[in-house]
């Protein structure tokens, strides 16, 4: 065979990301929260934007009935005349499709259109009847009595406070010490650092350092700054003047009061039954995490983006559009760029972003109309749940819920990710929903795990003096229909934060001890 140089024609098929389907996919994952965040660097990119505004108008909530009727159309027109296409375009087919220049824009005049208030947000009262999430007038408006700016003030965390009080009985090379001792104190108010450490780093004496931390511990609250549990306890009982012989056998060994060894520690302490119970009674004042009382980072509340309401009809599900962004595309300012002075590449530019604009109008409405379609369908499949609460929760797929709906089990999933659904029955998120299946014991209807558990807490909730062991809550569940193994049981009980029954047992009988 000859060697030399030659030409060849192959043909192959490839899957390319454009950079709008990459968009889209990003967005389907994104919250309301995060979306809002994404669109200000949007518009910050892109003139053309316009951004900012709550969507108090996204449309009528969907009913479960007419969810199949609700499914997205959009303008496709490859000339821009805004003629709707002859076959509704699902998201999957969108994210296919990644053409943004030769999409019709979707851009309008909000403050020229009149729009009918059918959604129940868009009304003055909301979907819980006037009242917000938290029990307040909906709306985001104040009080008549005006704005409660102590409410909103953040709290003081604990390293402020130390730091308040350090101040006012340290100074000089005392109080840069107490200002890196503070800084190693965590959340639960325990010193996590090493004096011996902290002396060798800072080139100060080992007592200059123990003396700094035993005056930080005569600080509020009580307990703050020990190394040990142990040593936490043993600083509070000191304020309270209960740190005698007997109560402190007694804290150094709290692992054998974590076991239940009573008699041992009696004999340990020199005490009765009667002194006994007090000193743990005592105990059990005290604050094993005294830090916790003051807020070190301000945790953020988690927002719904969705809301499902029980009407007379059915059943209610719109989106959460207080946090919800509108994006509007200005064409009079295209228009005004476009007739202006222009070399080729600015142009280009101005086209670019024209394309860039459109794509993202059309792939927000496409996203909150997938979230309401995915939703509907969850309420459908869980309709039980919302009516009769998570012992009635079915096992429930990706594959079952794209199935109904007509999309790809991974725009699902993306769908699913990251959003919370509010109800009458609390906040969950959309994963909640998806549990793995129970079979039942008579052959019945697969139950979910979810269902499983509650059962399993409200058994160990009720048991009473009689505790309850794994095996014999295998057969409760048994007798409730409940075909599940006992290492599945202690799975789910440990899942709970619930104890063994050895643990249980131990912690009844210091309970009763100590009443």
């Amino acid at each position: 065979m000859g060697l030399g140089p030659r030409l060849d024609l192959r043909q192959s098929q490839s899957l390319v990301m454009t950079p709008q389907l990459q968009q889209a996919i990003k967005l389907l994952a994104l919250s309301n929260l995060e979306i809002e965040a994404f669109i200000a660097e949007e518009v910050e990119k892109n003139p053309l934007l316009e951004g900012g505004v709550t969507e108090n108008d996204r449309g009528p909530e969907m009913s479960a009935d007419d969810v199949r009727e609700a499914a997205p159309d959009f303008a496709d027109s490859g000339g821009g005349d805004g003629d709707a296409p002859d076959e509704p375009v699902t998201a999957d087919r969108l994210m296919e499709t990644g053409d943004a220049g030769t999409d019709a824009p979707l851009d309008v005049d909000y403050d020229a259109e009149v729009f009918q208030h059918d959604s129940a947000s868009d009304s003055q009262r909301g979907l819980d009847g006037g009242l917000g999430l938290d029990g307040g007038p909906s709306g985001g408006g104040f009080s008549e009595d005006g704005p409660d700016f102590s409410a909103m003030a953040g709290e003081v965390s604990l390293q402020d406070h130390l730091l308040a009080q350090a101040g006012s009985c340290l100074s000089g090379s005392d109080l840069a010490i107490a200002g890196i001792i503070i800084d190693l104190i965590d959340e639960a108010g325990y010193f996590t650092g090493s004096p011996l450490e902290l002396a060798q780093r800072l080139g100060a004496p080992l007592v200059q350092i123990e003396h700094v931390l035993g005056v930080i511990q005569t600080f509020e609250p009580t307990g703050v700054g020990a190394r040990t549990l142990a040593e936490c306890i043993a600083l509070q009982a000191r304020e309270a003047d209960r740190y005698d012989p007997a109560m402190a056998k007694l804290i150094a060994n709290l692992d054998l009061l974590a076991r239940g060894a009573l008699p041992q520690l009696r004999r340990m302490c020199g005490v009765d039954e009667e002194d006994m119970a007090d000193m743990i009674r005592e105990l059990r004042s005290y604050d094993p995490k005294p830090g916790q009382r003051f807020g070190s980072a301000r945790i953020q509340p988690v927002t719904p983006d969705l809301f499902v309401k029980q009407m007379r009809g059915g059943w209610a599900i719109e989106l959460n559009s207080a946090t919800l962004p509108r994006v509007l595309l200005n064409r009079s300012y295209y228009v005004e760029l476009a007739n202006g002075p222009q070399d080729k590449a600015s142009k280009a530019w101005l086209a670019d972003c024209l394309a860039s604009a459109n794509w993202l109008v059309k792939a927000l409405d496409q996203r909150a109309r997938t979230i309401l379609k995915v939703a509907t369908e969850l309420v459908q499949q869980q309709e039980a749940f919302f009516t009769q609460g998570v012992e009635h929760l079915r096992p429930l797929t990706l594959k079952t819920v794209a199935d109904a709906i007509g999309m790809h089990e991974s725009t699902v999933s993306r769908v699913t990710s990251n959003k919370y659904l509010s109800c009458d029955r609390g906040l969950f998120e959309l994963k909640y929903f998806f549990t793995s299946a129970i079979q039942a014991a008579d052959g019945g209807d697969a139950v979910s795990a979810e269902a499983v558990k509650s059962h399993i807490a409200k058994l160990i909730a009720a048991e009473g003096d009689d505790i309850l062991s794994d095996d014999k809550l295998v057969d409760l569940l048994k007798g409730r229909g409940f075909d599940i193994a006992r290492r599945t049981v202690a799975k789910y009980r440990e899942a709970l934060g619930l104890g063994s029954s050895v643990q249980r047992r131990r912690q009844r009988a210091l309970s009763q001890h100590a009443a």
